[in-house]
């Protein structure tokens, strides 16, 4: 890569037309949408070669103690020259010493690699035309009063403060939630997203009610395009796929080796079943 050819700046609004073409390029369906809501929540950089935008990657904030890495593109056609690793590096000096989380392809595999980042699971990606489902009894629509229980609950899952995350969603998804004696127990999320819809965050304490929850949204999208990510070890493929969600692909969970030791969670039952999309967890 010949330095004096490439500049590196901070992503706006204006850029988000050329960062949707660079991620079709790669085979990903996110829309303009789609890539603001990750702007929204994160300090993203752009590599420009006369002008036009040939790398991406963002470094979304959560609280004070975790930073994911995502949206990490470099053009087809600019690849092999270190930009990748440039752009990470930026990436990373945003996260400044927080614990760093991404989602990896097989392709960006090695570089994460040595950049000190260690697999800690697998992501599985599940997607399809919706049939054969029932809407279950036991899960309702939520309501406004519900979303202070969202930021509690989805902290205890994820292990890191994303209230601003929750907020982006309320405004954009439809929720569901399970109840236990009137209060909020476990809640689900669905939106647009790429080429139809996403279900993502799913959390609950247990598997019933986290089937319950997709199985409920699901009813409600028959015959539509609806995408959930989720752990592997979730065990959800099988019931996932009966319902027209094929597995069709997924990721590398990692983190930041130098960092592992610094997280301190307070154990929890609860667990994400799906996430909001690979990018954000």
């Amino acid at each position: 890569m010949n330095a004096s050819q490439i500049i590196f700046g901070t992503m706006t609004q204006d850029h988000l037309g050329e960062a949707v073409a660079l991620s079709a390029q790669a085979g990903w369906p996110h829309r303009r949408e789609d890539w603001a809501l990750v702007l929204a929540l994160s300090n993203g950089v752009v590599a420009l070669e006369d002008g036009r935008v040939v790398g991406t990657a963002m470094t979304t904030l959560f609280g004070g103690d975790t930073a994911t890495i995502n949206m990490v593109i470099v053009d087809e056609s600019m690849r092999g020259r270190g930009l990748g690793r440039k752009l990470m590096q930026t990436a990373l000096e945003a996260a400044d010493k927080r614990i760093c989380l991404l989602i990896a392809t097989q392709e960006g595999l090695p570089l994460y690699e040595k950049l000190g980042f260690v697999a800690t699971g697998e992501i599985v990606q599940h997607q399809g035309a919706v049939s054969g489902v029932d809407a279950p009894d036991n899960v309702s629509w939520a309501t406004p009063e519900d979303f202070a229980h969202f930021i509690v609950l989805d902290r205890l899952a994820a292990g890191h403060d994303r209230c601003e995350l929750m907020r982006l969603l309320v405004e954009r998804a439809q929720f569901a939630v399970v109840r236990t004696d009137g209060a909020v127990n476990a809640f689900a999320a669905i939106r647009a997203f790429g080429r139809g819809f996403a279900i993502g965050p799913v959390v609950a304490s247990n598997d019933t009610d986290a089937r319950a929850l997709i199985g409920f949204l699901l009813s409600h999208h028959m015959g539509e395009f609806v995408r959930v990510d989720t752990h592997i070890s979730t065990n959800l493929a099988k019931w996932l796929a009966q319902r027209g969600l094929d597995h069709v692909g997924g990721g590398i969970s990692m983190r930041r080796a130098a960092n592992i030791q610094q997280e301190n969670r307070i154990a929890s039952p609860y667990r994400t079943y799906a996430l909001v999309n690979q990018a954000l967890g």
